[in-house]
This record gives structure tokens, sequence and C-alpha cells, in this order.
């Protein structure tokens, strides 16, 4: 292969669909039609003598060629990046490209559209996406650049993620505004439900994974108690739907019980053993320290969750 003839522009190309397994999404992260990366990648193929990447399916999956070059060029790429990048100021409103995050349904509700319309006043070039946890592995995403952010609670990460504490999210309960038994104990909103009756009423919880237990759980098992857990949903407000539609209840964010407590019918408890407040933070590659693009979707982030009263704080 002549070297000095290679078109770099393929590599980001390459880049791009190693991290994304799509010709769509390949093209949209470097600004190419879906045809001119088809073509790109023929004539990788081409130079290469590997299909690199064939149709799985819905997806593009990498040939093992493919996947042993895939870390090399990021790294190459990233740091030709950085080496131009400097400390040139970025000109939110001239940029034009697209930030990736990733988090659950509570800020793609609570948090992403206010985010969303602060950066569009500011930044009309810039397009924002938001993938669920359940897509990936944070590390391996970070890592690869896939993601730009990543809104968790506090996780085992190697010291190159760089993070940032955002908001704690304390639990509460909540159940339909009606419910029989409730109502039959005389508990009122806002009170704490009694242990008994917590225990003795069927839950409903988020779990990405489909297991029937959560942090409350947790906290239960100190106190020689357990709950009775029927249904296992993937997202909070599919929860709280659930809530609103039946006879379980769940426990919640208090942030996220409070913005839909009013617009779903439910009514918020205390809960009767002592409250679960995961710390949520924000995530990302060290490389990105103090790139200017990045620095600045890091600020808009803190400054949207800051305004959230009491949705997000």
């Amino acid at each position: 292969m002549n070297f000095a003839a290679f078109d770099l522009n393929l590599l980001r190309v390459f880049d791009a669909l190693a991290r994304e397994r799509s010709v769509t999404r390949a093209g949209e992260q470097v600004g190419l039609s879906q045809p001119a990366v088809s073509s790109a990648l023929n004539r990788l193929r081409a130079i290469l003598d590997d299909q690199l990447f064939v149709r799985r399916g819905a997806e593009m999956a990498p040939t093992p060629r493919a996947e042993a070059l895939a870390p090399a060029v990021r790294e190459a790429l990233t740091s030709l990046e950085r080496a131009l990048a400097g400390d040139a100021r970025f000109d939110p409103a001239k940029a034009q490209r697209t930030f990736t995050l990733l988090g659950a349904d509570f800020f793609s509700t609570l948090v992403i559209p206010r985010l969303h319309e602060r950066i569009a006043a500011e930044a009309p070039g810039v397009r924002l996406r938001l993938l669920d946890t359940a897509f990936g592995d944070v590390e391996r995403l970070l890592a690869d650049d896939v993601l730009d952010l990543a809104l968790e609670r506090p996780l085992q990460l190697p010291e190159w993620v760089a993070t940032q504490a955002l908001f704690v999210s304390p639990f509460v309960m909540v159940a339909a505004k009606d419910h029989p038994q409730i109502a039959a104990a005389g508990i009122a909103p806002g009170e704490v439900l009694p242990l008994d009756l917590f225990c003795a009423l069927p839950h409903a919880i988020r779990s990405v994974d489909g297991s029937l237990s959560g942090m409350v759980d947790e906290v239960l098992e100190t106190e020689g108690r357990r709950r009775e857990v029927v249904l296992a949903l993937p997202h909070f407000f599919a929860v709280a739907r659930a809530v609103a539609a039946g006879h379980v209840i769940a426990a919640l964010p208090r942030q996220f019980a409070d913005a839909f407590a009013g617009q779903l019918g439910l009514a918020v408890y205390a809960l009767p053993v002592p409250s679960p407040a995961p710390e949520i933070r924000m995530y990302w590659h060290s490389r990105h320290q103090k790139n200017p693009a990045h620095v600045w979707l890091r600020d808009r982030v803190v400054e949207v969750i800051a305004e959230l009263e009491p949705a997000a704080r």
C-alpha cells in the first residue's frame, strides 16, 4: 500500500463505522451521505484486501481485521484532533457536530429536553443524542469515543475516566391517588407508609437487566424484611405509568416523582426505611478534559441541572 497516496479521510469513515456499526449513523458522525460512506468503505476494502464490515442483521459487524485496526485508528485520530485543536476557542454559533450522552430515562425526560433548548439557542448546528443505559458498558463506550458524557450512578472506572458530581437522587414511594389499601389505612400523601403495609403491597421497579430487586431491597434486608416485587420495567416512566394504572406501588427518585405525580395522578409518600440516595455523576474520557467543545458541553449540563427546581437537583 502506498501510504503517501492514502486518503486519511477514509480513516474517519472507518472509525465512525467501528463505533456506530451503521452506515447511516457513521455518515451522520462524519457529515457524509450513505452512498459516500459506502463508497469510502469499498475503497478501504480494496486497499486493505478485507471486507472490514459485513452486514449482520441491522448492524455492520467488523471482521477480525477491522477489530484489530479499530483501537489504533481511534488513538491516531484522537492524537491528531488534540494536536490540531491545541488551545483553539470553541465557537458555539459556528459549530457543526453531534454530542452523544448516555443515561436513564430520568435524563431523557427531565434534563435532555431542557439541555437541547439551551444548546439550540447558542449552537444551532449542534445535535444531541441520548443513548439508554442498556446500550453498553460505560468504560468501553468512553474508551471507543462512542460517548462524550455518561450520566450515571457511582461507577468503578479506571483513572483515565474523569468525573464530576451532579446531584443526589433520594427515593420516595408513589401509589395511585385512589389506592384502596392505602386509603383504608388513612395514610395521607407526604406521610410515611407503615412498613408492614409497604412490604405487603405488590411493587414495580425499574430494572435494566430484569432483576426483581434493587437498592430498596438491600435496605429492607438490613431490617430483616422483604417486599413483593411483581413487575420489573426498564424505564422510570413506565414504572410510574404502571403505578398510576394499577394496584402496584413503587419507589422512584424524588425528582422524578415530583415532576410527574400531578400529570399521572400519583400520590407521593415517604419510605418506611432509610431512603437510598445515590449520587448522580457525569463521566467523560480525560483526554477531553481541556477540549473547548467538551468543556462547553459539560458546563451546559451543569447549568441546566442547577436550574431544574426541584425536578433534578
